[in-house]
């Protein structure tokens, strides 16, 4: 009984939520600015009465009653799997103090219309006394975490568990290594031809064509549906009902095109984990307080990057599907064929917006922010001196002189709803999908698939591998069991290698 009882009393804080992400979801597509103040307060006090719901002495209670109960389980039994991560969370948000979470909930949100404002207006000036609270507020949450190295460890767990600075730096060494040399050897070629690519494109064919692509690669629009916002993401109240956002441009086809690739891959993540998991702690971010089954936000992102880039920008992809694109829009596209268009949209230049970047270059952007949000949250960077920072790494890593700070310091929306510590999640969220979209392919049936504009058995091996275990294992089981190895920057190094010589001739 105590198990059960359990379970019901986690659904009961997944309730909460999901709840709470419809309120997000309609603040981020719907709701009007004037709004802003009041949603700040609904959304922390779900999110309050969700986590006194979790370390409450009736849920002690229970949860001691079963581990009693499931002692004989095996290890790694679902049910000791579900004590064991009620334990951790419950330990977790017993050190931080409920008035900390219910403050960095309404600063978070009043921080999105700020930062909405500022970024419009290029004015830094507006958003840096919210960022000022958001880096007070994770500071205090990393000191009552607890680290052993350094405080940005503590806020990393929170979305990549384990991972830590000192983990990430030989990764981000062997990257620097084996892509440095790549973008090099591309900025001496001739750039491929994307003036197609830069006419108008009607909005209402663009998202009509993004969503066609969105559900052949799998994602499911009977328990989904796409939307407009500033900053596209997905958002999830249960599986059967995921929701994916994209933003137009009417004069930059592949940004709809593939933003919408991209959340479809993390929308999958969510509409394939096993149904039996639905309210349970498998998934469901305990700790972080997210109604979310991925087991990290890198492993999430290691969807959404595999189905936009290794699917979505390959040459098969678009020699299969680039018909129906040309008949969406055949006037922009006269005489253009699917090979002069696949060159086109692995187009490398070094850019100042990182969801616009290209493939051989995103991981800079990745290195340089953890970088300033890790001197940022131990002090030896202050906000005032963040412009600078940033547009000096930005010369640093890219070569770039930021004219303005909408396109450097404001271009990201994480810190205005008080995520600290979720970037190094893109990175690994990339090695992730080079790794496993390697394995993947050795399937016979995925080869046959892909040449095939059957998207089908890639996405059913994503699931058996992936989606289906939502938070049931960690990041490094996951992959241990899908590849036989831990994260391995390899695979990713050589597609991003293979590819790069194969579009610019190396």
């Amino acid at each position: 009984m105590g198990y059960n009882a359990l379970l019901e009393r986690m659904g009961q804080v997944n309730d909460l939520l999901c709840a709470g992400s419809v309120l997000s979801w309609d603040e981020r597509t719907m709701m009007p600015p004037g709004g802003a103040e009041t949603r700040g307060k609904q959304l922390a006090t779900l999110k309050v009465f969700a986590r006194n719901h979790l370390v409450a002495d009736e849920t002690r209670r229970l949860l001691d009653v079963a581990e009693a109960e499931v002692a004989n389980h095996a290890e790694d039994s679902v049910e000791r799997t579900i004590c064991a991560q009620v334990r951790e969370a419950i330990d977790y948000h017993l050190r931080i103090p409920s008035e900390l979470l219910q403050r960095r909930a309404e600063v978070g949100s009043r921080g999105h219309h700020v930062w909405v404002k500022a970024r419009a207006d290029s004015d830094f000036a507006a958003f840096a006394p919210i960022l000022e609270e958001t880096l007070a507020l994770n500071r205090e949450m990393a000191e009552c975490i607890g680290y052993e190295e350094h405080p940005y460890d503590a806020l990393m767990h929170r979305f990549e568990p384990g991972e830590t600075l000192s983990s990430l730096q030989p990764l981000f060494a062997t990257l620097r290594e084996g892509l440095l040399p790549l973008v090099k050897a591309i900025g001496e070629k001739e750039p491929p031809r994307v003036d197609f690519l830069q006419q108008p494109y009607p909005v209402e064919k663009q998202l009509a064509f993004a969503l066609s692509m969105a559900r052949k690669v799998g994602y499911d629009t009977h328990r989904g549906r796409l939307d407009l916002t500033v900053h596209p993401f997905e958002i999830s109240f249960t599986r059967n009902d995921v929701r994916i956002t994209t933003r137009v441009n009417d004069d930059w086809m592949p940004k709809s095109l593939f933003g919408t690739l991209h959340e479809a891959g993390h929308g999958m993540y969510e509409q394939y984990c096993d149904p039996a998991y639905t309210r349970t702690p498998l998934a469901t971010d305990l700790v972080g307080l997210y109604a979310v089954g991925g087991v990290s936000f890198g492993a999430h992102e290691s969807q959404s990057r595999l189905f936009e880039n290794q699917v979505g920008r390959s040459r098969e992809f678009w020699e299969l599907n680039f018909g129906e694109l040309r008949d969406t829009f055949p006037e922009q596209l006269d005489g253009i064929d699917a090979e002069t268009f696949w060159r086109a949209v692995n187009w490398v230049r070094p850019g100042f917006i990182r969801v616009e970047s290209d493939e051989s270059t995103y991981d800079f952007h990745i290195m340089l922010r953890v970088e300033i949000e890790a001197a940022l949250v131990d002090g030896s960077l202050s906000v005032a001196e963040l412009p600078e920072a940033w547009n000096a790494k930005m010369k640093e890593y890219l070569g770039l002189d930021v004219p303005d700070d909408s396109l450097g310091v404001l271009q990201d929306v994480h810190w205005s709803s008080g995520q600290v510590g979720t970037f190094c999640n893109y990175t690994i969220g990339n090695v992730m999908a080079g790794q496993l979209f390697a394995e993947a392919k050795k399937d016979d049936q995925v080869r046959g698939g892909l040449g095939a504009a059957d998207y089908h058995p890639l996405r059913e091996w994503m699931t058996e591998h992936i989606h289906r275990h939502g938070r049931r294992y960690t990041r490094e089981q996951l992959l241990e069991r899908a590849t036989g190895r831990g994260l391995d920057p390899t695979d990713y190094v050589a597609y991003l290698t293979s590819k790069y010589t194969e579009v610019y001739e190396l």
